[in-house]
């Protein structure tokens, strides 16, 4: 004899349905940043190899979170391609 199957759903849940965008990450990757720590470059107006790094190619500032850069650095960072900006070196 064959089993009859209940089509009741109600209590069973799909697994894309337990997946959440909210979840906690398991992994999380620290990034160091580049312009801190021993031998790191000074940064400076002046500069500008350096600065081109992080400017795009429409001119915008990158952000931290793309370029893994401290806030403290970033700071400076910024600052200093507006100072360039200024004396039209970028």
């Amino acid at each position: 004899m064959k089993k009859k199957r209940n089509n009741n759903r109600k209590g069973k849940q799909n697994n894309f349905a337990k997946l959440s965008i909210f979840q906690p990450q398991k992994y999380k990757f620290k990034k160091n940043c580049p312009l801190s720590g021993k031998g790191a470059p000074v940064i400076d107006y002046k500069n500008i190899k350096l600065l081109k790094k992080y400017v795009s190619e429409n001119g915008k500032i990158l952000p931290s979170r793309i370029t893994s850069i401290s806030q403290k650095k970033q700071r400076e960072l910024s600052l200093s391609i507006k100072r360039a900006r200024n004396l039209a070196l970028i």
